[in-house]
């Protein structure tokens, strides 16, 4: 494997498959058994999951709600799809550890550093939830903090497509897709990859980002392997 230790980040919207909100179990259960494949080869595997298919802080502002709350019930959003990837998880034999930046110590751990790479080393999937546990950042911005705190070698974005493009491909047909690009290329062609926050840390902490189809059955298991999915985003 060309990776031993990964952080992999997964949109709460990718968790709705054809629904228009909450969780659908069959995607939740696909992601399970994607992730089990790739943890049974030894790699060791964290994860941040987003909590937009339940609820969005920053559409809260927008409908009049104040930032700060919106973005703190957000971070619960993230807690519930995060509890629900750790059951889909364990109902398969894998061993996990939740880890909350926001204490609820009847669900999950607090986060502690220490704890998180001794739990990887041991082999267990560590999913962090609640984001970074402040407002307004998001968690792209997680996932980056929590891929440098851990040392990781690679963050692995799932998305709904193949890699990045030269512009949205759901909306032109004719963008055409990077199979590598550079820190450099992606700020002076702004093409969207994660928000600045989050991107910077990568770039400041030389920590190269894979965009690619976590919905297509294998992607992560080639990714993991080095084969060419996706888009690779390095220096």
């Amino acid at each position: 494997m060309k990776y031993k230790r990964i952080l992999l980040k997964l949109s709460g919207e990718a968790l709705m498959g054809d629904k228009q909100f909450g969780i659908d179990n069959q995607r939740l259960l696909q992601y399970a058994n994607e992730i089990k494949e790739v943890w049974q080869t030894g790699v060791q595997v964290a994860i941040v999951i987003g909590g937009g298919n339940i609820f969005r802080g920053v559409q809260a502002e927008e409908g009049g709600m104040e930032r700060t709350q919106g973005d703190y019930m957000g971070m619960l959003a993230t807690m519930i799809n995060s509890m629900a990837l750790q059951s889909a998880l364990e109902s398969i034999g894998v061993f996990t550890r939740l880890q909350s930046a926001i204490e609820m110590k009847s669900i999950a751990e607090p986060f502690i550093k220490r704890r998180a790479v001794r739990h990887l080393e041991k082999g267990r999937v560590v999913i962090f939830g609640s984001g970074t546990g402040n407002p307004f950042f998001t968690t792209d911005t997680a996932a980056s903090l929590r891929a440098i705190e851990m040392d990781c070698d690679v963050i692995l974005k799932g998305t709904r497509v193949d890699g990045i493009y030269t512009a949205d491909p759901e909306k032109n047909p004719n963008a055409v897709r990077y199979d590598k690009v550079s820190f450099t290329e992606v700020f002076e062609k702004d093409l969207k990859v994660m928000d600045m926050t989050a991107f910077t840390l990568c770039n400041e902490n030389k920590l190269p980002i894979i965009v690619f189809d976590m919905n297509k059955k294998g992607n992560l298991s080639k990714v993991i392997s080095g084969d060419a999915v996706g888009t690779l985003v390095s220096f």
